[in-house]
């Protein structure tokens, strides 16, 4: 049992990380606001770049972007949230059904694998060149959150065969 109770708290706790983070996100609008307004305006990458053509400067782009972000943030809270909550009446049982109510964490856990990784290290660090800015560089946190998720999803996809 120690695993699956470790599992669920580790699912649990991304939740909540992904929860405050959108709480953040929308309690405090405009200063997250500006780091995707700077990020895709590319405004402080290197003045010399060739890339600068892929600059995006109207502010309902950045507006819309900043809410796809925390979009996908609210879905992995929600997915993971509900994946515990699964996984936690679930801990009981034989590990055929443990292993089915992973779906809505491991769900949730690839939604934001592509919210931290995708969004912020591929479009935002390589598409945009964000790794060029030291001011609105938010690649490090990133690497933080998706290397978080990938081992929840690592461990949580481990067989669970204690009740067996």
């Amino acid at each position: 049992m120690t695993t699956r109770y470790a599992k669920i708290a580790m699912t649990l706790a991304l939740a909540a990380f992904a929860l405050l983070t959108v709480f953040n996100n929308i309690t405090d609008y405009h200063s997250n606001f500006n780091f995707v307004h700077h990020v895709l305006s590319m405004d402080t990458t290197f003045p010399d770049n060739a890339a600068r053509y892929r600059a995006i400067d109207q502010p309902w782009a950045w507006h819309g972007a900043y809410w796809l972000i925390i979009l996908g943030e609210a879905l992995t809270a929600g997915l993971l949230g509900y994946g515990a909550l699964e996984l936690w009446q679930a801990r009981k049982t034989p590990s055929v059904v443990f292993a089915q109510a992973k779906r809505c964490a491991i769900i949730g856990l690839t939604v934001g694998f592509f919210v931290w990784f995708f969004g912020f290290m591929v479009v935002g660090g390589e598409w945009f060149l964000m790794w060029q800015s030291e001011i609105w560089n938010g690649q490090d946190a990133a690497f933080r959150s998706y290397m978080a998720l990938l081992g929840v999803l690592i461990f949580l996809n481990q067989p669970d065969t204690e009740l067996d």
